[in-house]
């Protein structure tokens, strides 16, 4: 049964990675995507503010790891969002899978974040050091990403 967080509590990854370990019992791979706050290319930024619907949100998690689950033998899952203003560097998303063997786990954990970047309903706020913030449209990168999956 997979885990699922999704609210503005930080979080450790390493003691994410032990409780994983800890429920996937036969796993021999686990695989790690971790992704924080970047600074921002064209205009650097001092913050990010994550917003949901709650119960939506976690919904629409929860059927993506099923779709994993069923594409790959996995033998755990745990996935976990912030939520709210994120500054640069803070942790923002954790995918994590078990599997047997490692190219289950890292290509499900793969899928997983291509469709949290494009599927799961999230919106972002950039914060620049200077003037107003900018909501984040999505990128046709993240598109192209999440649709190797169909």
């Amino acid at each position: 049964m997979a885990f699922i967080r999704v609210g503005p509590e930080d979080f450790d990854p390493a003691a994410e990675v032990v409780a994983l370990q800890a429920e996937a019992g036969d796993a021999g791979a686990i695989a790690t995507f971790l992704g924080i706050v970047r600074r921002g290319q064209d205009k650097p930024i001092e913050a990010m503010t994550l917003e949901h619907y709650p119960g939506m949100t976690e919904r629409a998690i929860a059927r993506m790891v099923a779709e994993a689950e069923s594409r790959w033998p996995l033998s755990g899952c745990r996935v976990i969002h912030r939520t709210g203003r994120i500054p640069v560097g803070g942790r923002i998303v954790l995918v994590l899978t078990a599997s047997r063997h490692r190219q289950a786990a890292l290509e499900a954990t793969s899928f997983l974040i291509d469709w949290l970047k494009v599927g799961a309903p999230f919106w972002k706020k950039e914060h620049p050091e200077a003037g107003e913030g900018r909501w984040v449209e999505a990128r046709p990168a993240d598109d192209a990403a999440a649709g190797r999956w169909h």
